[in-house]
């Protein structure tokens, strides 16, 4: 299942792609009669996920194609939801991108940071470079997204806690940081510094995480990519450790490193790339 949110009437709500368009789900509801939730934070927190992609199966393309509703056109996408109880991320997960900052990558923990909801944007919203920056990177990043309530997961069990995986883009004020390490909650949370979606793609529809390539663009152009087999710390292992920290919840996003950061500057498109994903893409704004 892929799931959005798409803005329809000037109102943010969840939607579903299926082989014949992109349908928004409150209009399921009213052609078969359902009650599915109808924005994703509220769909992810209802445990209702697996249930919605069963019923989306056993409906076939028969019961698809008698819709008597017309598909979205053009849709305009969102962030998938705006509100996460945590944002975690990961620094240095690649060694090769760790190289690139001459920093010795971690070998014994992730590097972990949180991040504020805040910081959030969606596809094709402006990334703004703040005015206490000189120096401002954005980093493709395959974001993994909690599915169910969790504590003290095993890396065995983690893949059964997590509801699916998007593409993010996430920013970092990297001249501040270089100030001082200590200043790495503040480098991270300025506003329009996490953007992610469009599509929430669930577990069955990858056949292996490990194999996905994920690169960052820059105007268009490859800068980096990197197979996240070749983190240090891979997706099963960074659930199980987090959730060994705090309990994990619906809707909690970990965003598991990058392949490499490009300096962005006004005027530039950064976009992040996902096999099998819709692109993520956000232009960028030099506010000085």
């Amino acid at each position: 299942m892929r799931l959005m949110t798409i803005i329809n009437r000037g109102k943010e709500q969840a939607a579903v792609a299926m082989e014949n368009g992109i349908f928004l789900i409150q209009d399921l509801n009213d052609a078969y009669l359902k009650q599915w939730p109808t924005d994703v934070m509220t769909l992810l927190e209802s445990g209702q996920m697996e249930k919605l992609d069963l019923w989306l199966d056993e409906l076939g393309e028969p019961g698809k194609a008698k819709l008597r509703i017309p598909p979205l056109k053009d849709a305009e996408f969102a962030p998938l939801y705006r509100h996460p109880r945590k944002i975690w991320g990961i620094g240095l997960n690649y060694v090769e991108h760790a190289s690139d900052l001459s920093e010795t990558a971690p070998n014994t923990e992730p590097a972990s940071f949180m991040k504020p909801d805040t910081s959030i944007i969606g596809p094709n919203d402006t990334i703004q470079i703040p005015l206490q920056s000189e120096r401002t990177t954005a980093e493709a990043e395959l974001g993994i997204i909690i599915g169910k309530t969790c504590k003290d997961v095993s890396e065995r069990e983690a893949e059964n806690v997590i509801a699916g995986y998007t593409t993010v883009i996430d920013m970092t004020a990297e001249d501040i940081l270089q100030k001082n390490p200590r200043y790495l909650t503040r480098a991270k949370s300025f506003d329009t510094f996490f953007s992610f979606g469009p599509y929430l793609v669930t577990p069955d529809e990858i056949d292996d995480v490990h194999q996905l390539q994920v690169s960052t663009m820059i105007n268009h152009e490859l800068h980096r990519k990197n197979v996240v087999s070749n983190m240090t710390f891979r997706p099963w292992d960074l659930v199980s450790f987090h959730s060994n920290v705090m309990t994990l919840l619906p809707g909690d996003i970990i965003s598991t490193g990058t392949p490499g950061a490009a300096v962005i500057r006004d005027g530039d498109v950064v976009a992040c790339h996902i096999d099998g994903f819709e692109p993520l893409v956000n232009p960028v704004k030099d506010l000085k």
